[in-house]
């Protein structure tokens, strides 16, 4: 067995992975949490803090489509996900200037 590499980095409720796979990001807190994997693989997370006790659950991808004129749904999704992370440490980031 080689050696392998993990380093994670919390930014409030956003978490950056960074593995010898490349980097993958997630949002969430103790229990729950959506991210993406360094794969691009979109996944939720859930578990029972403390217990080890946990499931990881990955959305299925769009299956390829031949003569497509339109961007895949995949795309679109992505693009919100993103957003949705980024408005998250916005949100994260001004909270806690208010203190």
């Amino acid at each position: 067995m080689g050696w392998t590499f993990h380093r994670s980095f919390n930014f409030g409720p956003l978490r950056v992975n960074l593995s010898k796979k490349g980097a993958g990001i997630s949002l969430g807190s103790r229990g729950f949490r959506v991210g993406k994997d360094a794969a691009g693989r979109q996944y939720t997370h859930t578990s029972i803090p403390g217990t080890g006790i946990y499931r990881r659950d990955y959305y299925k991808s769009a299956p390829p489509q031949a003569n497509q004129t339109n961007p895949p749904h995949r795309y679109l999704s992505s693009k919100y996900f993103w957003l949705l992370m980024l408005l998250a440490v916005g949100l994260w980031v001004i909270l806690r200037l208010l203190r």
